[in-house]
């Protein structure tokens, strides 16, 4: 049988039993592959699905005609459907015993280059996320640029952390492959509809869904998204999210299919640290000390697996400035205490309040520093 009509046919399957993929993958696997399901008469078929009456007529040959027009429309958009028997097919994804008949794509790198990256890594959390939770996606992601073989950053394009993980990667030289909960035509959220552009056109990197064109980002799609997300990732990192977030059920998913779990532990008092609180207390998740330990417990090396200080980084680029010393010592301290405010920082350096605040503010200005209304300060999310 040809490359098309298993396509062809495997879309079919998707169709028919999208909701409930373990019937398509228990057809695929006895009979080798979808375009084996539809090589049967229609009788034959239909003798497969006499145990499930809701599904009479759900493999008769209209529903193959539906497939081959709706291959040819993908192709008019630019996109293209990949099959679980083909190569391309993510190798992890297709271990789920739920994994879908085939996937949607968009792209400007053809599947095979994506699909299969060395090390796909899920990083995933709230969508309100906190400027604490942002700053330390952000800095997990760009540790991991550093590794090689650079991992591909696998996430849902969701407000918060899904977005900020896109986008960290993509400016980091990251791929990064975004699974929807819509059709492969549509963006959601509509507001990151520029991310996804950018994510098609960056090479190896791609939208992904198993949804079929024209399909609604309905509320139950959600957990389905997730499950593609957790599937086809060797490891998922959940920064952020409540206690029965989509960010819990991705983390969830991750270990039912036997994958690594890590967070970031966060406060006790804020409700969107408790999810990732709940999965270390009760061992399902390894927390992470500093984000950009990520790479490390990963074991992924590099020549610069763990960023430099951001004081040394100070102490380079103010080189020979009279003030170089004071000011990589203030950043010192705010590495050491992040969110230490300034009258501590004039205490610990031994230096007038005036001096103090000059230097936090030419730290600010060089992008060093982030104080907030209340004088706390912070490392800049890119150190």
């Amino acid at each position: 049988m040809s490359e098309e009509f298993e396509k062809i046919c495997a879309l079919a399957l998707g169709t028919a039993f999208g909701y409930e993929p373990v019937l398509s993958r228990k057809l695929t696997d006895e009979l080798g592959s979808a375009s084996a399901v539809f090589a049967l008469t229609e009788e034959e078929r239909a003798g497969l699905l006499s145990s499930l009456p809701q599904y009479r007529g759900a493999l008769d040959d209209r529903r193959l005609q539906e497939a081959e027009k709706e291959l040819k429309n993908l192709g008019m958009i630019g996109c293209d459907f990949v099959p679980l028997c083909s190569e391309a097919y993510p190798s992890l994804l297709r271990e789920c015993p739920d994994a879908p008949a085939g996937l949607y794509y968009r792209g400007t790198s053809p599947p095979e280059t994506v699909l299969n990256p060395k090390v796909p890594l899920a990083v995933v959390g709230t969508r309100d996320c906190s400027a604490y939770g942002h700053s330390c996606c952000e800095k997990a992601v760009q540790a991991l640029a550093c590794c090689k073989p650079a991992p591909c950053i696998v996430s849902g394009l969701a407000y918060g952390i899904d977005v900020v993980a896109h986008i960290t990667a993509l400016d980091n030289g990251l791929p990064t492959i975004a699974v929807l909960p819509c059709g492969i035509d549509t963006v959601y959220p509509a507001r990151h509809s520029r991310v996804a552009r950018h994510i098609a056109e960056a090479p190896h990197s791609a939208l992904v869904t198993d949804y079929p064109p024209l399909t609604a980002p309905l509320a139950h799609h959600f957990l389905r998204r997730n499950r593609l997300i957790a599937g086809m990732s060797r490891a998922t990192l959940l920064v952020e999210s409540r206690r029965r977030g989509g960010g819990m059920s991705t983390a969830r998913l991750a270990c039912g299919y036997g994958r690594e779990l890590y967070t970031i532990p966060g406060r006790v008092d804020d409700v969107r640290s408790q999810g990732p609180n709940s999965l270390i207390a009760c061992q399902m998740a390894q927390a992470l000390e500093r984000p950009d330990d990520w790479a490390h417990a990963l074991g992924l090396c590099g020549s610069r697996a763990r960023q430099e200080k951001v004081s040394d980084a100070a102490r380079r680029f103010y080189g020979g400035d009279d003030d170089a010393e004071q000011l990589s010592a203030l950043l010192a301290a705010v590495e050491a205490e992040r969110g230490v405010g300034l009258d501590d920082l004039c205490r610990r350096l031994d230096l007038p309040f005036g001096r103090v605040s000059a230097l936090a503010m030419r730290l600010e200005g060089d992008g060093f520093l982030a104080t907030d209304l209340l004088q706390r300060c912070s490392i800049s999310a890119k150190y």
